[in-house]
């Protein structure tokens, strides 16, 4: 059995008030971890110069749009 099989067999044994704090709780997980995503974010836009952007997006496009054949 996975974690989540397990996870799953001891939500089924809960009685439903606890059902719905664990509900609640899953919800919580859920919603402060796109809340620190967010967050991420917020920190790190804008932290860039157009240029280094630039140079950056540059490097990216002429490393990765090449295919090595000898690579495979």
């Amino acid at each position: 059995m996975d974690r989540l099989e397990g996870i799953v067999a001891e939500l089924k044994s809960l009685t439903p008030g606890k059902l719905e704090q664990a509900a609640s709780f899953i919800h919580r997980l859920k919603y402060l971890s796109h809340q620190e995503r967010q967050l991420v974010l917020q920190r790190t836009s804008g932290s860039l110069t157009r240029e280094e952007a630039g140079e950056i997006e540059r490097i990216i496009e002429e490393g990765c749009e090449r295919i090595d054949e000898r690579d495979w």
